[in-house]
C-alpha cells in the first residue's frame, strides 16, 4: 500500500488508465472477431465494421494504448482479408 500521497495519486491514475486501455483492446478484439466471422459466413455488412474497426484502432492507437505501427498493419491485415 502507498504511503505518501504523490503515491496514492499514481495508483488511482493507474487503475483509471488500466480500465480505459483494456476498453480500447476489448473492443478491437471484438471487431476483429466479429469481422473473421463476417469473412466466413460472407456477410453483407463486412464494411460497415470494418470502418469501425479503423475507427477504435486509430483511436487506441491515438491514446498510446497500442503503437502507430499495430494500428496500420491490423487495419492492413482485415482490408486485405475482406478484399479477398
Amino acid at each position: 500500500m502507498p504511503n505518501l500521497k504523490t503515491a496514492k495519486k499514481n495508483l488511482r491514475k493507474t487503475k483509471k488508465r488500466t480500465v480505459l486501455n483494456k476498453q480500447y483492446k476489448n473492443k478491437i478484439d471484438y471487431l476483429l472477431r466479429k469481422i473473421k466471422k463476417g469473412v466466413k459466413e460472407r456477410a453483407k455488412n463486412l464494411q460497415e465494421l470494418l470502418s469501425s474497426l479503423y475507427k477504435a484502432v486509430d483511436k487506441a492507437a491515438k491514446e498510446n494504448v497500442i503503437h502507430k505501427n499495430k494500428a496500420n498493419r491490423i487495419k492492413s491485415k482485415m482490408a486485405k482479408l475482406i478484399k479477398k
